[in-house]
């Protein structure tokens, strides 16, 4: 019979059985269950709820249970229906009558937000531990191009020159927002729901509060019938964890582009890219076209999680077991992602050659020529259709700005002087825009180096 077939006069029906279960992946919080239910048996032990020696009997055949489990000893039963079950069935077997004291004022319901909070942030610190790796790894990669000029685009079309270093340090202040939203989502993870049972919590003089320090938790909850039916925490780290894939989507999709024979401007290393079974040339980017396929998952798994929890009643229900496989996968996801990503970018190969190439033509120094003029006392807005009318004749006349003559650039206004063309030159171009957030080489290195800092 099962624990809770006191009231019940007929078996669970074989579909029921397999449908209702969720064994098949609630079982990886084994760890987290164990650990509670240790802390609460050792709680009821001091509160003399039950004999000490009760709660070490039951600290200890939990114990057991985890080595076995670890050692792949523990065959889990479906007809237990989730971890909890199943450790609380296991344990009963193996110390027999002092096993069945261990569910004493608590509920699955408390105990499985407890479970999924203490996995959760866990779980955070990993994700946290890979974004700083992959901020290292552009940090790194950034320093080795502070010089290294290239194209910026808008509309995916050129224009103004940037270098690869203050590319790349975008992502790196994308990634560190990224470090601050799951900061923001593990302080609201950190609430310890045990003691809240069911849904009105118990008339058992429980110390939470020390449960709480055990465990390592910052606070407890404050209401037993939220504590046991919030699922924020998961929906706020699948929101985060959606945010960190659409920014590894968009690096990667510079990345394809970047590696194409149209831009030249990377070669993936072979250890990171694949082949074709049928064109034998081909070396494919995809490895960042699983990165940015993958991101589609990770948003399904927010929407899921919206879905469950939109029309839910207070207190716990039935619905919420559909919240687990949802908030696993973002999380095996998301770490897949940055675990192979970092590697990807160390090792790609950097064609500077191609990138300055790219950064001198598709006129990008066109708002310097503006600019030149703006300071020179033309107004700004009368600089800007002058320079239109500048790239216009060279685009007839198949030139670069900077191939024009003064002669020709007196056609279009007698304020150009001989400083025009150390004005239109790309590097001094990117040299003089020093402002802090700007390109200039002086300014990324000190964004760098800020950002190395905050990562510490």
């Amino acid at each position: 019979m099962k624990l809770w077939g006191g009231r019940f006069a007929k078996e669970t029906h074989h579909l029921v059985e397999d449908f209702h279960s969720s064994i098949g992946f609630d079982r990886r919080l084994y760890r987290q269950d164990i650990r509670g239910s240790q802390a609460h048996a050792r709680m009821l032990g001091r509160q003399g709820i039950i004999t000490p020696a009760e709660a070490e009997q039951i600290v200890q055949g939990l114990a057991e249970i985890l080595a076995d489990i670890e050692a792949g000893r523990v065959q889990f039963d479906v007809a237990a229906e989730d971890i909890h079950m199943n450790v609380e069935t296991m344990l009963i077997a193996r110390i027999g009558e002092v096993g069945k004291k261990l569910h004493t004022a608590r509920s699955r319901n408390d105990q499985v937000a407890l479970d999924v909070r203490m996995y959760l942030k866990d779980e955070i610190m990993v994700v946290r531990t890979l974004l700083k790796e992959l901020i290292t790894t552009l940090t790194d990669l950034a320093e080795k191009h502070l010089n290294t000029v290239m194209p910026g685009y808008t509309h995916l079309q050129k224009a103004q020159p940037v270098t690869l270093a203050h590319h790349l340090m975008a992502y790196g202040e994308m990634f560190a927002r990224d470090l601050d939203r799951l900061a923001d989502c593990y302080r609201r993870t950190d609430v310890m729901p045990l003691g809240s049972g069911a849904l009105a919590g118990t008339t058992f003089p429980l110390d939470r509060e020390g449960v709480a320090r055990e465990l390592g938790f910052s606070r407890i909850s404050r209401n037993s019938l939220d504590a046991v039916s919030d699922r924020d925490f998961a929906i706020e780290f699948a929101a985060a964890a959606s945010i960190i894939m659409m920014h590894l989507s968009r690096l990667a999709e510079e990345v394809i582009l970047w590696s194409s024979d149209e831009f030249r401007f990377i070669e993936l290393d072979d250890s990171f890219s694949t082949g074709s079974s049928i064109m034998p040339q081909k070396k494919n980017p995809d490895v960042a076209e699983l990165v940015r396929g993958k991101t589609g998952r990770v948003f399904g798994d927010l929407m899921a999680l919206l879905t469950v929890m939109k029309s839910l009643p207070l207190a716990y229900n039935k619905d919420m077991q559909e919240d687990k496989e949802a908030l696993f996968d973002a999380v095996d996801t998301v770490k897949k992602c940055l675990m192979v990503f970092a590697p990807m970018l160390s090792t790609m190969k950097v064609n500077e050659d191609q990138m300055a190439k790219g950064a001198a033509s598709g006129f990008t120094n066109a708002t310097e020529v503006a600019d030149y003029l703006a300071k020179k006392g033309v107004p700004f807005r009368e600089a800007h259709g002058i320079v239109g009318r500048l790239v216009l004749y060279c685009v007839q006349q198949q030139k670069a700005i900077h191939q024009l003559s003064l002669d020709e650039f007196h056609l279009f206004s007698p304020v150009f002087a001989e400083d025009i063309y150390q004005a239109v030159d790309i590097r001094q171009s990117v040299a003089r825009r020093s402002l802090v957030g700007g390109p200039a080489p002086e300014r990324v290195r000190e964004q760098i180096q800020q950002l190395r800092e905050d990562i510490r």
